[in-house]
């Protein structure tokens, strides 16, 4: 049974909240240097000035009545978040937000919703902010993100790399979490590619054109599935229908629709896919499973950069990967 870091008993801007801080602080606590690139990253594009919250050394630095050998200097920051479960942002409040900033050299107000922050709301913010710096005489202005969910968790994912496995495996929950609540729309499901771990069942995965998952795990939209053996993905399709089974009871098998169709046919390779797996250890009719169906497999050999095996599914952007815009398809 797959462990959650992130809850899932709770709806609300509080829960979202919540789980977002708990991915942003087990960055932070993994790596303090990745973290403040990832602030930098999410306030690069909104700043006219350099967002530098990191540590600094000096060297030979004079001072009124000295000159230290070395200085370390880490120059103070706020971050402000307000959270939305959609474009309700409202100016009073706003305002009031402004106020929690005081003597700190970089101030940021981050508005996090599943979608962005309608142009006229934009333009109340900044006239508010403008007033606010007016007010207070700050150096600096205050920098106002406006980001979605979708877009914190690419933010998230560029300051990492393969090896990174702990924290690669949170921001996987953390999107299994969005997309469970609805808090990532019109997700982009034709970029992506889940790694799957095939093994011992390869050959019947490719032969037959179907692949299995405990329903529990969970996943974002991904229109490709890739098989790993060997320390490589071997083969890859697109996929033409994701079928839920619940085969507990054999005589009445309860099944549900997420995307195709259900002829027959598919019936059947859901029955052989439960007795194949049976010569491996593995009980399908236990618990309910999701049936991935592609028309074919291709053979590829797409191998992982680490010297360590996965330790589960993955998923990959395609078009970062081939370094392309659009995918025709999956051959």
């Amino acid at each position: 049974m797959k462990i959650h870091y992130f809850q899932r008993y709770h709806q609300g801007e509080d829960v979202a909240t919540a789980n977002t801080m708990l991915l942003l602080s087990r960055l932070y606590q993994y790596s303090p240097d990745k973290f403040y690139l990832f602030l930098q990253s999410i306030c690069a594009l909104n700043a006219v000035w350099d967002f530098n919250p990191g540590l600094s050394f000096n060297l030979q630095q004079n001072e009124p009545k000295s000159r230290l050998d070395a200085v370390i200097v880490q120059q103070s920051f706020k971050v402000a978040v307000e959270t939305k479960l959609s474009d309700w942002f409202h100016a009073d409040q706003i305002q009031n937000h402004l106020e929690v900033f005081g003597e700190e050299r970089y101030k940021v107000l981050m508005t996090l919703a599943p979608v962005h922050m309608a142009m006229n709301k934009m333009k109340a913010v900044a006239r508010a902010i403008a007033a606010h710096q007016e007010k207070n005489g700050y150096d600096l202005p205050i920098i106002h993100v406006n980001i979605t969910f979708e877009e914190l968790a690419t933010a998230y994912r560029n300051v990492l790399d393969y090896r990174d496995y702990e924290m690669l495996d949170i921001l996987e929950d953390y999107l299994d979490y969005c997309y469970h609540d609805g808090l990532i729309v019109g997700a982009n499901s034709w970029k992506f590619m889940r790694m799957q771990l095939a093994g011992a069942t390869f050959d019947f995965n490719v032969e037959h054109g179907v692949y299995y998952d405990g329903v529990h795990r969970g996943f974002r939209p991904h229109d490709y599935l890739g098989l790993y053996k060997d320390k490589s993905v071997r083969a890859v399709g697109e996929i033409a229908a994701m079928i839920v089974a619940d085969a507990s009871d054999p005589n009445d098998v309860k099944y549900t629709v997420e995307k195709g169709k259900l002829p027959d046919k598919r019936k059947e390779l859901i029955t052989w896919a439960i007795e194949d797996a049976k010569r491996y250890g593995y009980d399908l009719q236990k618990d309910p499973q999701r049936y991935f169906f592609v028309d074919a497999f291709y053979e590829t050999d797409f191998r992982k950069k680490s010297k360590y095996p996965p330790r589960g599914s993955r998923v990959f952007d395609l078009t970062e990967v081939l370094g392309i815009q659009n995918i025709p398809n999956a051959q």
